[in-house]
């Protein structure tokens, strides 16, 4: 089985998603300064084959902090239109409620970070590029 983990890099919160060929096994938001714990920890609890980070915000000083700390390949990953595909997901997992239904989506500001949702979208991204089959796209999250 390949079990991608995708860093969505950030200056302050970074989005963790571990995903394999068929599903999302865990998704989180954690602070920059706990990045290398929560990776430490993941990797303690599943087998991860490949690391890949978007090369957006902060993404060479991390890349260079995981080198020094993990033995698991790194890959860097383009991240383009991640933040928006990630909002849009988030909002079919999470539809609006009440007068907010209302709204039409593309003015929605989700209710909390999406970090974890773009960091599955890069995950997904990279596996769909490996000539892998396509994920399950995430619906069953962790």
């Amino acid at each position: 089985m390949k079990t991608v983990l995708a860093i969505d890099p950030g200056s302050s919160k970074c989005g963790l998603a571990l995903v394999s060929l068929d599903r999302v096994l865990h998704k989180t938001i954690v602070s920059g300064e706990s990045i290398l714990s929560a990776i430490t920890d993941l990797s303690a609890e599943y087998s991860i084959d490949v690391i890949v980070v978007g090369n957006g915000t902060g993404s060479s000083r991390l890349i260079d902090a995981l080198k020094s700390a993990i033995s698991i390949p790194i890959e860097t990953v383009e991240e383009k239109f991640s933040t928006l595909k990630a909002r849009r997901r988030f909002f079919e997992e999470n539809p609006p409620r009440g007068l907010r239904r209302l709204i039409p989506r593309g003015l929605l500001t989700p209710d909390r970070p999406i970090d974890d949702y773009a960091a599955v979208i890069i995950a997904e991204d990279y596996l769909a590029r490996k000539d892998f089959p396509s994920p399950a796209c995430g619906r069953g999250s962790g």
